[in-house]
């Protein structure tokens, strides 16, 4: 068997026949044989490694069940194609610093961009260097940029916002996330937009997708407008720590109040009361992003995608 056959499996071209292809693959595995990725970087310039960017706090990446699931499915989404996925944690000033320098000098062939915030200098430097980059839900500011994966988040606020009304609520509230991330600007529009002219500007409260902040901002609306009988939280981990708050304050959810959130990414289906929420696919989302930055990578054109979120009806609501 030639080298170039050889060469070709191991390297995933496409000009094997089945019969070549598995006769050294067996070879391989009798071998034991792994690349020189240091020697294979150095000749074509890649380093067949994908950094998975969060641009938030270290101890979210562990604390919001989000980010995980986003990281398993790329972890996968990449090990079936024999790419290495490298986890770069930049929530303050020093870590972008360093970041900006790890990408910069070639460690990464591109960048899975997790939870972007407008105004942040990272991405800029991102887009500079040219790197190819994929954004987990649209980077508010670099609209049409940089592809992106993300759920329609004004439809969804949409849907959740309707549930509610049609279960006959009338007073709705919402604990919207940060403005200048997509799903805090987006969800708000939705939930204005099927309210119409009954929206009410302070009956929308702010947190920052935490179960702490959305018991705080549980509280904030109970003493603004203590007849509320509804609230939709922009994440599943606020709306908890609205349920906490509103159960300190003896209201029974959801006879007293409804209560919907947004993720579905994990602990709502166990939660007491179950939650009622929006499910984001995140598998579908990682799957994406991988095919859109290797197809970034190879230097084809990647198109966006917007993906729809499901609700799922639980006793919450």
């Amino acid at each position: 068997m030639s080298r170039g056959t050889v060469s070709r499996v191991i390297n995933g071209g496409h000009w094997v026949s089945p019969e070549a292809r598995a006769k050294v693959e067996q070879a391989i595995e009798a071998t034991g044989y792994y690349a020189n990725t240091h020697a294979r970087s150095l000749a074509t310039g890649r380093s067949d490694s994908v950094a998975f960017l969060l641009t938030e706090p270290q101890h979210l990446l562990f604390a919001d069940p989000t980010f995980a699931l986003l990281l398993r499915g790329a972890a996968e989404a990449l090990a079936a194609r024999r790419k290495t996925l490298v986890l770069l944690v930049a929530g303050t000033a020093e870590e972008r610093e360093n970041v900006a320098h790890f990408v910069g000098a070639g460690h990464v062939d591109g960048v899975l961009l997790i939870s972007s915030h407008e105004q942040d200098p990272l991405l800029d430097t991102l887009i500079a260097t040219g790197i190819p980059t994929v954004s987990c839900g649209i980077p508010l500011g670099h609209q049409g940029e940089i592809p992106t994966v993300s759920v329609d988040e004004v439809d969804s606020a949409r849907a959740a916002t309707r549930h509610l009304l049609d279960t006959g609520r009338s007073r709705i509230a919402m604990i919207a996330g940060p403005e200048d991330t997509p799903g805090g600007r987006f969800r708000v529009d939705g939930f204005r937009e099927v309210l119409g002219d009954a929206f009410d500007a302070s009956l929308v409260e702010r947190g920052d997708y935490s179960s702490e902040s959305g018991s705080q901002a549980m509280e904030v609306l109970l003493e603004r407008a203590p007849a509320i009988d509804a609230v939709f939280a922009a994440s599943d981990r606020m709306a908890a720590g609205a349920i906490a708050t509103l159960r300190r304050a003896g209201r029974s959810v959801p006879q007293d109040v409804a209560v919907v959130g947004f993720d579905d990414s994990g602990f709502a289906e166990s939660f007491e009361p179950p939650l009622t929420t929006m499910h984001q696919p995140f598998d579908e989302i990682s799957a994406h992003m991988v095919r859109l930055l290797l197809e970034a990578i190879a230097g084809r054109p990647a198109e966006s995608v917007t993906l729809p979120a499901t609700l799922v009806r639980r006793a919450s609501a």
